[in-house]
């Protein structure tokens, strides 16, 4: 196919825009194409004739589109591997950044779009065949969207909620809709310039907020977000923000609780960055089960409308499979507006025994959705436990609970089947049953060699297998080479014990 130079290209741009767009027949003109296995997409695309030449405009000013040898951008083409490898390299700054360039079997190494297709295929982000790069094929939506992913280095789900402005027929993407796409996704690029653009508060304990682009991933990290997030009247950030799925930069915040109607003032990096009013609106739970001796749960029900953050953010959307969504800018989807919970990190509940003094639960760690349940956990402090036959109520100064009261009952303690060596500095302990959730989360074990010399082990959180957890040595502890260890759990979480035998 001719590809006309980048300056031959800005020149017929350029002539064609004059001071102020590109004509969309311009861009609507159909170049004859150079392969017969390249045909015209006979399906009406979903994104407007106003989008394509936005983009299109956008992308030529930025060098990564360039028309045909007759004066046309053939948007509707369906567009080719070679077209797209170029795009892609261009839009992302890809092209010579991996030293491992991959070479093609079936592709002369003097073509216009062999450094581009070298690099993104070295990178992973395009596949061969073979050792064939296949040129000439066109792309589905599907390879679009994850060849798009991957160079923007985003979750799927987000990539494909952009492109489903897209066909959504196994038809092959066309010129106009990759630019369409790549328009959107190039904004998307994380930058340590970003900035504050608006905030909302939408619960007592979470902000949204949006920026002119995302965070890169060294600004996200926890230690160094509440260094940048600075708010006057002793609230503070609870946890890192998270980009939503879906958006280009918009964040959910947690926060400490925030006192209603207070005026707030949000500094970013020292620079003030907004205002908002601090909320009264408490996240609806439904209701408090007990799960172990020590340990409790606060349900939330999708069904109700109210999600955990953790099926609404870029960071876990992977994981979490087809309970994964996305939410609109007004939270909503599917028509439900959803109240979301944001991170648990730090938070804590009162739970009062009926006639007895209250006391404070914190939240377990890593407890707050998983299963695909939405069931944070709260514990009761070190050597504490539930009373059977007692009636317990949880109060919360961040939630609504519609049923806060349980009656505690005796609950087995877990029970240790097993323990093998990992590594010199971790082991794996394995239950008698799944117990079906993260019922090791914060739970500790002791090992004991035979001359009395002891390690302790505390489990490595979300690395539960079914029954099996992962629990890392403490205090920078070793296992001795060909040692038998009698591994118990500390405290009284669970029983039995069980020995292992190191490497």
């Amino acid at each position: 196919m001719k590809i006309v130079s980048k300056k031959a290209a800005a020149l017929m741009v350029a002539a064609a825009l004059g001071t102020t767009s590109l004509p969309f027949a311009v861009l609507n003109v159909q170049a004859a194409p150079a392969s017969s296995n390249i045909g015209i997409s006979a399906v009406a695309s979903k994104v407007s004739d106003k989008e394509i030449q936005e983009a299109v405009e956008a992308l030529v000013g930025l060098g990564v589109l360039q028309g045909y040898a007759d004066q046309s951008m053939g948007v509707h083409n369906p567009i080719t591997r070679a077209e797209l490898a170029k795009m892609v390299a261009l839009t992302f700054k890809l092209q010579g950044s991996d030293e491992n360039n991959a070479s093609f079997t079936d592709v002369n190494s003097n073509v216009w779009y062999y450094q581009y297709a070298s690099a993104l295929v070295g990178l992973g982000i395009m596949e061969t065949e073979e050792g064939k790069f296949n040129p000439k094929e066109t792309v589905t939506d599907a390879e679009l969207v994850q060849v798009v992913s991957k160079a923007l280095k985003r979750d799927v789900l987000s990539v494909n909620y952009w492109a489903n402005q897209l066909n959504s027929t196994p038809e092959p993407a066309t010129r106009g809709e990759v630019a369409a796409l790549l328009n959107t996704a190039r904004k998307a690029v994380p930058s340590d310039k970003a900035q504050i653009t608006s905030i909302k508060s939408i619960n007592e304990i979470t902000l949204i907020v949006t920026l002119d682009a995302p965070l890169t991933a060294e600004n996200e990290v926890f230690a160094k977000a509440k260094e940048d997030f600075v708010f006057n009247d002793g609230l503070t950030l609870t946890n890192m923000p998270r980009l939503k799925t879906g958006s280009i930069a918009t964040y959910i915040v947690p926060t400490s609780v925030q006192k209603a109607g207070t005026n707030y003032n949000l500094t970013y990096k020292g620079k003030n960055a907004g205002s908002f009013v601090g909320n009264s609106a408490k996240v609806d739970m439904t209701t408090t089960t007990q799960v172990t001796n020590d340990t409790f749960e606060i349900e939330a029900l999708k069904t109700n409308g109210v999600i955990d953050y953790g099926y609404v953010i870029s960071a876990y959307s992977g994981g979490r499979g087809a309970n994964a969504f996305v939410l609109d800018e007004n939270n909503k989807a599917n028509g439900i507006t959803y109240q979301i919970i944001s991170s648990m990190q730090g938070r804590q509940v009162t739970i009062t025994p009926e006639g007895g003094e209250s006391i404070v639960a914190k939240y377990v760690p890593f407890t707050q959705s998983t299963d695909g349940k939405i069931e944070p956990k709260f514990r009761l402090p070190e050597g504490q436990v539930l009373k059977p036959g007692v009636k317990y109520t949880v109060t919360s100064d961040w939630a609504n609970i519609a049923n806060p009261s349980f009656e505690a009952k005796e609950i087995a303690p877990l029970q240790i089947s097993g323990a093998e060596a990992v590594s010199e500095t971790s082991i794996n302990v394995t239950l008698a049953q799944d117990p079906g959730d993260e019922l090791f989360s914060g739970r500790s074990v002791q090992l004991t060699a035979p001359n009395g010399d002891t390690l302790a082990a505390t489990y490595k959180f979300s690395s539960r297998k079914g029954a099996v957890g992962v629990f890392d040595i403490t205090n920078n502890g070793k296992l001795a080479a060909g040692t038998v260890y009698t591994v118990t759990p500390l405290g009284a979480w669970a029983t039995s014990q069980a020995t292992l035998t190191s490497n």
